[in-house]
């Protein structure tokens, strides 16, 4: 029994160390700060899918130019809407401008323009400049200016106008007369998200009214009617909802508001005219269509504090904000 006690003290010593060492390992540690970790950066997979382009065709040039998706909105804002406007006015001229688009790249383009084209860089579509171009329109205000309107697109990115989860027909136009028009009154078809609505604060507008003074010769040539001698140059017989002439009877013909300002190149369908000697003087309120947003009302509602969001909502009435991603997928799954 005696010679066993050594081997056992030897054993006993043996596990004590095996727990002392890890103890010991770690004390020299456990009293200094942590100046690292260990750090994890996965990077993503790469993406093959290309960019979303816009084929757009330059009426200058004769060509189809081809800007990114957002680079379109970009050029876009930029020629629709002065840079010197509200952000809020600006991000809500982005959703607009987006909305279009994308309704474009989801239901094709348009027979009447080249092959291979989406949209024309015109008001038949949307203005479109790209940045050279605005470079030379803007000079020495270049940088600034862009730099707001990107600011203002890129807040707005990924988002559409939907109205039952469809994109809408976002319309916009510069001034009102002090309301918005039905589209019915001047598409003659109902749309349930473009109804008229008070828009006072376009009074504040550069363009809310204008006097110019047409030849009667040519006013009559245009709208192919012949003014009698008494001086009578026509009766405004009815009026839409947004307070433009619906119709009005010239020289024993009728006309509706829209015909007259489209015959004569009036600003607004909200006109009145008198005649001095050899001149019509006519004076509109207003300029544009009417339908949808007022460009010169949206800026003065961000003037008071109102977001783009309670912009867009106000004059589209009904409608959600929503994003681009299932549109922009079953746009690009056509091709």
């Amino acid at each position: 029994m005696k010679q066993i006690k050594p081997v056992l003290l030897i054993l006993s010593l043996v596990i004590a160390v095996s727990f002392l060492v890890p103890t010991l390992l770690v004390l020299p540690f456990s009293s200094e700060k942590v100046s690292g970790k260990l750090d994890e950066k996965l990077q993503k997979p790469k993406t093959t899918e290309p960019a979303i382009e816009v084929a757009v065709y330059r009426t200058k040039t004769k060509e189809i130019e081809k800007p990114d998706l957002e680079d379109y909105v970009v050029g876009v804002v930029a020629s629709e809407m002065p840079a010197t406007f509200q952000k809020e006015a600006l991000k809500a001229q982005a959703l607009t401008a987006r909305t279009f688009i994308v309704k474009q790249l989801m239901y094709g383009g348009n027979s009447s323009l080249p092959k291979g084209a989406m949209v024309e860089d015109t008001t038949n579509f949307q203005v479109y400049q790209n940045m050279d171009e605005l470079k030379k329109e803007w000079k020495d205000k270049y940088n600034q200016n862009i730099k707001k309107i990107r600011d203002a697109v890129e807040a707005t990115a990924g988002q559409i106008l939907t109205y039952n989860g469809s994109p809408i027909t976002a319309s916009f136009f510069s001034t009102s007369n002090g309301y918005t028009e039905n589209s019915e009154d001047y598409w003659d078809q109902p749309v349930p998200y473009l109804k008229s609505v008070k828009s006072p604060w376009d009074i504040s507008s550069p363009k809310f009214n204008f006097k110019e003074e047409i030849p009667v010769s040519e006013f009559e040539n245009k709208l192919g009617v012949q003014l009698p001698n008494t001086g009578n140059v026509g009766t405004i017989t009815s009026r839409t909802h947004g307070n433009r002439v619906r119709t009005v009877k010239i020289g024993g013909k009728q006309f509706t508001g829209r015909e007259i300002r489209e015959k004569l190149n009036l600003r607004s369908a909200d006109f009145s005219w008198v005649r001095q000697g050899d001149q019509i003087i006519v004076t509109t309120k207003g300029y544009g269509h009417g339908i949808g947003m007022s460009q010169y009302g949206a800026n003065e509602m961000a003037k008071k504090g109102k977001s783009y969001k309670d912009i867009v909502k106000y004059y589209y009435q009904g409608v959600q904000i929503t994003n681009t991603d299932q549109f922009l997928n079953k746009a690009t799954a056509k091709k």
